[in-house]
């Protein structure tokens, strides 16, 4: 009878903090969504958005970095070696809200220059050791720094040059309504190999709704796409095109 007891108390409890936890977590969404709709700025899809995605991006990034961190050392004493100093290229990248910050890759290129002074191509400065760090996407690993810090996401559009913000429509400026990440559904489709018109749309599918299950799928499908190594670079280019406006902004131009 007290066993009974026991485990019909815990039942109730257990019970009890799930009607609890599941009433804070609709309040708290619905607040943040309704302020962000007075705001005129992007409404959270849900819960995960809304409340459980940052932590959950600053608890995997942290995670990563400890485990992945003799990785990290060797990966950056190779490139000290074979390309030089410095190790890590940094470069200001729009993030949430096209606010700026420092984004941190392995370099993958020389600094050869030609004649003129100015530096080679891509496809010149870009070596073997540094396209395989491009195909495996060791070169992302120093972005963790950016995801513990809040700069960036696990997953989300990829942070993209600043002189692309005033080439973009109006529908493209919202890629911006979430944080960059280190990986996300554009990658997963075809990463270099896309135009830039179906990266886009992409990057928008993902802003609109995100949930943690599409965020799962893309880093398992990130996993896969990085053994199969797809999409490292684009039909005419070894990187990708500089995105230079839309067609119809071209045209009135």
């Amino acid at each position: 009878m007290r066993l009974m007891g026991r485990k019909k108390l815990t039942c109730l409890l257990s019970a009890g903090t799930g009607i609890v936890l599941g009433a804070w977590t609709y309040t708290a969404t619905r607040r943040k969504q309704e302020k962000a709709q007075k705001e005129g700025g992007h409404i959270p899809y849900g819960p995960y958005e809304a409340l459980f995605k940052r932590p959950f991006d600053a608890a995997l990034g942290s995670l990563a970095l400890v485990f992945l961190s003799p990785l990290l050392a060797v990966t950056g004493m190779l490139v000290r070696v074979k390309l030089g100093s410095p190790v890590l290229f940094k470069q200001e990248r729009p993030g949430l809200n096209r606010t700026v910050f420092q984004m941190y890759k392995f370099r993958t290129m020389t600094e050869q220059k030609g004649a003129d002074g100015r530096l080679l191509p891509d496809e010149e400065r870009l070596t073997g050791f540094g396209a395989m760090l491009r195909s495996t996407s060791l070169d992302e690993l120093p972005e963790l720094f950016n995801i513990i810090r809040g700069d960036m996401s696990i997953v989300g559009p990829r942070p993209l040059l600043t002189e692309y913000l005033p080439r973009y429509n109006e529908r493209q400026k919202h890629r911006h309504d979430v944080r960059p990440g280190l990986t996300g559904l554009a990658q997963v489709s075809g990463r270099n190999g896309l135009s830039w018109e179906q990266k886009f749309e992409d990057d928008l599918e993902y802003v609109e709704t995100i949930t943690f299950l599409k965020d799962l799928s893309i880093l398992l499908r990130t996993v896969a796409a990085v053994l199969r190594r797809d999409g490292i670079s684009s039909p005419s280019s070894a990187t990708m095109e500089i995105f230079m406006g839309n067609e119809e902004g071209r045209d009135e131009a």
